[in-house]
């Protein structure tokens, strides 16, 4: 039996992917602060799988909890691989940097970095454990390589997830363990994240007419088909490339 892992499914990209692990017959946990009826009933219609766990990712003393309750459902005898889908994220605060408090930049940091690499560590330990094959993959962006005003947190949280992946990956194939951990850029979609950055003043922001421009001109694609895209390279485990950075791009 296989079991994919997704944060972040309430809705955007998480759903999209959920959605297409569940026709694929892939049993599929959600981690997030909300479940979605939308997947219950996806799921029920395909005769698979789907189960929420409410969490706080900003929060490691609850993502903690939430692994050892999902581990007692997914590391089983029947369990035969493991897909983690680190998606959830957030782009607030977007100030210059010296603008920027302090607690706020604590939880960016918590949710986009600490929180992916917490869960696929213990996720990679307990795969390893289990003799089950696991596929990591952490959501990143192409603000991960350039400096963006305003973006110094999400700039620096992403560009930090693409080092943990590619150091990540190397000690799996170290260890010989058969695991693997590639990050995703998804490049720019129609989501709620998109709205808040056009919502942003220029004070805050100086790129935000160059984004405003990307809604006028139809050029964000739909989280269905970059959704797609990921579950197709997840699912294809003989061609990935471990440590790799993947670009949604590639494959329009």
């Amino acid at each position: 039996m296989r079991y994919a892992i997704i944060t972040g499914i309430s809705r955007g990209l998480g759903e999209s992917i959920a959605k297409y692990f569940l026709e694929s017959g892939i049993n599929v946990i959600g981690i997030s602060r909300s479940g979605s009826t939308t997947l219950d009933k996806f799921a029920k219609s395909n005769n698979v799988g789907f189960t929420h766990f409410p969490c706080d990712l900003g929060n490691v003393a609850e993502i903690e909890s939430t692994f050892e309750q999902i581990s007692k459902e997914v590391f089983i005898e029947d369990a035969t691989s493991v897909y983690l889908v680190n998606n959830a994220a957030v782009l607030d605060p977007i100030n210059p940097s010296m603008d920027i408090k302090s607690a706020e930049l604590a939880y960016h940091m918590q949710v986009n970095t600490i929180a992916p690499m917490v869960l696929t560590n213990l996720f990679l330990k307990a795969a390893t454990e289990n003799d089950i094959t696991m596929v990591g993959v952490i959501v990143t962006s192409g603000a991960a390589q350039r400096p963006v005003y305003g973006w110094s947190a999400y700039c620096s949280s992403k560009a930090s997830i693409n080092r943990y992946t590619e150091i990540a990956a190397l000690e799996q194939a170290e260890l010989k363990t058969g695991n693997k951990i590639i990050a995703f850029n998804p490049g720019i979609m129609d989501t709620n994240m998109q709205e808040t950055i056009r919502s942003s003043s220029k004070d805050s922001f100086k790129d935000v007419e160059t984004f405003k421009d990307y809604k006028k001109n139809n050029a964000l694609q739909d989280t269905d088909t970059v959704g797609g895209i990921l579950v197709d390279i997840l699912t294809d485990e003989g061609s990935i490339e471990n440590g790799k950075i993947y670009n949604a791009s590639d494959y329009f």
